[in-house]
């Protein structure tokens, strides 16, 4: 512990400085797809979801296999990415899509601002409604556009989008599940038209793209489509429409990875540029049946030796938290890299800013794993980054140090505890055969948490964030508006 506290005073000091040079501060594109799940993609051989693109970097960059949501959920873990900071220390913890960040709060994104980044976002927000304390233009961010609330994000065919807190009108559009203009789309090329502009100077691209979550539309001319046209699954009647729209998103996410990936080299700057891709947090076990108990394309199921995940999103087992996650940086990274280190969203923060030469705020709960990226680590082993990992969401608690993981899965349950390197299903409850590595796991839990302190609303009655919340449905009258995500 103390060891962490030395790290993290001297991170609050010192600029890093491994690309102190102006004309050697590399990009950073941090592409992040809402809810793809750890065995979504083909490169953990999955038999159905196509992903050739994200396949390809896999080869051609490092894949991590024990990268770990720092949230299960949406809102937080965009908010444990964007600060540094961990659940416990975190100002957004509930998942209502408009919880902002506090003013005073430091992003990655303001820290690389303050080093001469162009720094631009592009999809789903969900640390701040509009209003409010939290929007992006007031953390570090030249320009957002997309969805500043989650509700607002389950469409594809809302009304208006928001950037920089302004509504920009989608034609023929009323919200609800069709529409004539596709938000993913207007998303993906305004983030890469950011990238032509600022091609000649250091810039930050995040995309926290909406694919495949929300409601499973897609056009129908998309050609993600074509990769499935010989699969006698995607003719078959008993199988759920939304699965197969569910399977071209994946898929179309997956062409949008390699449009990003061929538009830097395109412009002669992939071997400056970083990018990482990654899931948001644990899938969910969808579109289940007798057949299928978890889910018909076993997000959570592993489809080669058929071991699974415990849970899903909105939960603090692995199945809520286990995400996929790659990193290419060519003529850097060493391609088709596999590596079991350890790690979480926290982390980013200080990566990035080491790459960039920016400097770190004081109380940052991550790491940087940049050594680890450069194989300069010393390592390849399952090492740990953390003396310990920290989750927590709503009553559930969760903290793992080294093969050791304690959760709490509910307000009026007990602590229980697992060894996850020799039973990932987290079958085996071992509280009772290990009591003494429960209180130590319980302890380092009760140390990690803070009472929340979240960020406010100019308007008491959220006005503007209400308005996107409803736009979900706009005025198509296919259902009605939810507070839920």
């Amino acid at each position: 512990m103390k060891k962490a506290v030395v790290f993290l005073f001297l991170c609050g000091l010192v600029s890093n400085s491994l690309f102190s040079d102006s004309h050697e501060r590399p990009n950073i594109v941090y592409i992040m797809s809402d809810e793809l799940a750890y065995f979504e993609v083909s490169y953990m051989g999955s038999e159905k979801l196509k992903t050739p693109r994200i396949d390809r970097m896999a080869k051609e960059g490092i894949r991590f296999d024990r990268a770990y949501a720092a949230s299960p959920v949406c809102a937080p873990l965009r908010c444990n990415l964007m600060t540094g900071k961990h659940a416990g220390h975190a100002s957004v913890r509930e998942n209502d899509g408009g919880t902002p960040l506090r003013a005073d709060e430091v992003t990655v994104a303001k820290a690389l601002k303050d080093r001469g980044y162009a720094t631009g976002g592009f999809g789903k927000w969900g640390a701040g409604g509009r209003g409010s304390t939290g929007v992006p233009e007031k953390h570090g961010f030249d320009v957002f556009y997309g969805y500043y609330d989650q509700v607002h994000a389950h469409t594809f065919y809302p009304p208006y989008l928001v950037r920089n807190s302004r509504e920009v009108i989608l034609p023929g559009n009323k919200g609800g599940r069709s529409g004539q203009t596709y938000s993913h789309y207007e998303i993906m090329d305004e983030a890469l038209a950011f990238i032509r502009e600022h091609k000649d100077e250091p810039f930050f691209c995040y995309l926290p793209i909406t694919p495949p979550h929300g409601m499973y539309d897609i056009p129908k001319d998309d050609p993600a489509w074509g990769l499935y046209k010989n699969e006698a699954w995607m003719k078959d009647p008993e199988v759920p429409r939304d699965a197969k729209n569910y399977a071209a998103m994946v898929t179309m996410t997956d062409r949008h990875v390699g449009d990003t990936l061929d538009l830097l080299k395109e412009l002669g700057i992939d071997e400056k540029t970083i990018v990482f891709f990654s899931g948001d947090n644990g899938g969910q076990d969808r579109f289940k049946s007798a057949a299928y108990p978890r889910g018909y394309f076993g997000p959570n199921v592993n489809p080669v030796t058929g071991q699974g995940f415990r849970g899903g999103k909105t939960n603090l087992y692995e199945g809520g938290l286990r995400i996929p996650f790659l990193v290419c940086w060519p003529g850097k990274i060493e391609p088709g890299r596999v590596s079991d280190f350890m790690f979480y969203q926290v982390d980013m923060f200080p990566t990035f800013t080491e790459i960039t030469g920016a400097n770190n705020p004081a109380g940052l709960d991550g790491r940087s794993i940049l050594p680890v990226l450069l194989g300069s680590g010393g390592t390849e082993d399952p090492a740990y980054n953390h003396d310990y990992f920290y989750w927590e969401f709503r009553e559930q608690y969760a903290v793992r140090s080294g093969p050791w993981k304690a959760v709490k899965p509910g307000k009026h349950k007990s602590w229980e505890l697992y060894d996850v390197e020799k039973d990932p299903s987290e079958s085996v409850d071992l509280s009772i055969r290990s009591p003494q590595k429960l209180v130590e796991l319980i302890a380092l839990a009760k140390a990690a948490h803070e009472p929340v302190r979240p960020g406010t609303f100019a308007d008491p009655e959220r006005k503007d964030h209400e308005r996107d919340r409803w736009a979900k449905w706009g005025t198509s009258g296919e259902g009605p508006p939810t507070r839920k995500k």
